[in-house]
C-alpha cells in the first residue's frame, strides 16, 4: 500500500498539469456547444457527458502505466486492430447519410449504444507505428547473408504495408475520411522520426501516378461529386453543396461575438445537417461569432504546442513519435474539419477533436491523452 501511495504521489507530481487544464477547458467548451446543438437534434448530450467522464477516468489511470510497457505489446495491439476492422466489416452497422454516404464503420453495443472501432484503432496505430519506427532505427545497414534486401529495407517495406492496411480497411468500410487521418498520423510520425525525404518523394510520385485509377475505381459517385462541387459550390445548393452552404451562412451570421450561447436560431432549428458532429464549428460561429471560432483555434494550437513540449522532454524517440502521432491526429482533423466547414475542402466526414459529438472519438482521444501524460511522467 505504501508503494502505491508513493507511486501515486510521484505521478501526480510529474504529470503535465497545464496540459490537463487545457484539455479540461477544451472539453467544457465542447460540451457547451453540444448542449446548444442538442436543441435541434437532442438525445446525445447525456452520452457525450458520460463519454467525457469515462475518458477522463481512463486518461487518469493510463498515465500511471509506463508507455514503453504499452508499446512493448505492439504486435498484439496490431492484431487486435486488424480483428476489429474485420469484425466491423462483417458485423458492423451501415450508416447512410446525405449525398449518398453509405459507411459500415460502427458496431452496435448493448442499451442502444454504438461504437466506432476506427477511433480506437487510430490510437493503436499511433503506438504501433511509433514502435515500428523505433525498430527501424535500431536496425543496421548490414545485408543479411544470401539475401538482396537489407534488414532496414525489409522493415521499410513492412512499414509501408503497416500504413496501407488501415487505409485499405477504412476505405472498404466507406470511411475515407478516417483513411486520410491514418495517412496523416503516419506522415507526422515518419517525418519527425527522420525518414529520408526520398521515400516521401516516391510515395508522392506513386500517388500521382495512381490518382486516375483511384478516381475511376476507388472513389464513390458521391465523393466525386463533392470534389467537383468545390470548383462550383453553388452548382447544387440543395444537394451536394447544401451542408457547406448552410454551414457558411451560420458561421457568417454570428458576426464578431455571435448571437449568444444557446440563442442561435439556426442552431435551434437544425439548419445545418449534422451540426453536432462534423459541423460543430458552425455552432460556435453563429452563437459565439468570430471570437468563439478563434478561441477554438487558439485552444487547439495551445494543446498541440503543449504536447510538443512533452515530446521535447521525452526520454526516447518512441515517446517523441507517439506525441507527434497524436499531434498529427489532432492537427489533421482540425484542418480538415474546419476546412470543410469553410468550404475550403470537400466534406470528408472528419470530426473536430474534443468538440464534435461522438462518444467513441472522445473516449479514445482521452486514452491517447493518458499515454501522452505517461510519456511526461516516465521521462
Amino acid at each position: 500500500m505504501a508503494g502505491f501511495f508513493a507511486l501515486s504521489k510521484n505521478v501526480i507530481q510529474k504529470i503535465d498539469k497545464l496540459l490537463w487544464l487545457i484539455i479540461a477547458i477544451v472539453s467544457f467548451y465542447g460540451l457547451l456547444l453540444n448542449i446548444s446543438a442538442a436543441r435541434a437534434s437532442g438525445g446525445f448530450c447525456k452520452s457525450q457527458l458520460i463519454a467525457v467522464f469515462l475518458g477522463i477516468v481512463l486518461a487518469f489511470l493510463i498515465q500511471f502505466v509506463d508507455y514503453r510497457k504499452i508499446a512493448k505489446h505492439y504486435f498484439s495491439i496490431g492484431c487486435i486492430c486488424v480483428a476489429l476492422f474485420i469484425f466491423t466489416l462483417i458485423f458492423g452497422t451501415n450508416i447512410t447519410g446525405i449525398s449518398g454516404v453509405n459507411a459500415r464503420a460502427w458496431v452496435k453495443l448493448p442499451f442502444g449504444m454504438s461504437f466506432q472501432p476506427s477511433e480506437l484503432i487510430k490510437i493503436g496505430f499511433i503506438v504501433t507505428i511509433a514502435k515500428h519506427l523505433e525498430i527501424l532505427n535500431n536496425l543496421s545497414e548490414k545485408r543479411v547473408r544470401n539475401r538482396k534486401l537489407s534488414p532496414k529495407m525489409k522493415c521499410l517495406i513492412l512499414l509501408a504495408f503497416h500504413v496501407f492496411v488501415p487505409i485499405l480497411f477504412t476505405h472498404l468500410q466507406g470511411d475515407d475520411g478516417a483513411a486520410i487521418i491514418f495517412l496523416c498520423i503516419a506522415v507526422f510520425e515518419m517525418f519527425i522520426d527522420g525518414i529520408e525525404s526520398k521515400y516521401f518523394l516516391w510515395a508522392i510520385t506513386a500517388f500521382a501516378i495512381s490518382a486516375p485509377l483511384m478516381w475511376n475505381f476507388a472513389l464513390a459517385p458521391y465523393q466525386k461529386n463533392r470534389i467537383l462541387n468545390q470548383f462550383n459550390p453553388e452548382s447544387d445548393p440543395l444537394g451536394v453543396g447544401f451542408q457547406q452552404i448552410q454551414g457558411k451562412i451560420s458561421i457568417g451570421s454570428g458576426g464578431i461575438f455571435g448571437k449568444g450561447l444557446f440563442c442561435g436560431k439556426r442552431v435551434g432549428d437544425g439548419s445545418v445537417p449534422i451540426q453536432e458532429s462534423d459541423f460543430i464549428f458552425s455552432v460556435s460561429g453563429e452563437e459565439l461569432g468570430f471570437a468563439g471560432c478563434f478561441l477554438i483555434l487558439i485552444l487547439m494550437i495551445f494543446l498541440i504546442l503543449r504536447i510538443s513540449f512533452v515530446a521535447r522532454r521525452a526520454r526516447d524517440q518512441l515517446g517523441v513519435n507517439i506525441c507527434f502521432g497524436f499531434i498529427g491526429l489532432i492537427a489533421s482533423q482540425c484542418i480538415f474539419n474546419i476546412g470543410m466547414c469553410l468550404s475550403l475542402i470537400p466534406v470528408i466526414g472528419v470530426t473536430l477533436p474534443f468538440f464534435s459529438a461522438g462518444g467513441s472519438s472522445v473516449i479514445c482521444l482521452f486514452i491517447c491523452f493518458g499515454i501522452i501524460q505517461s510519456i511526461r511522467v516516465y521521462s
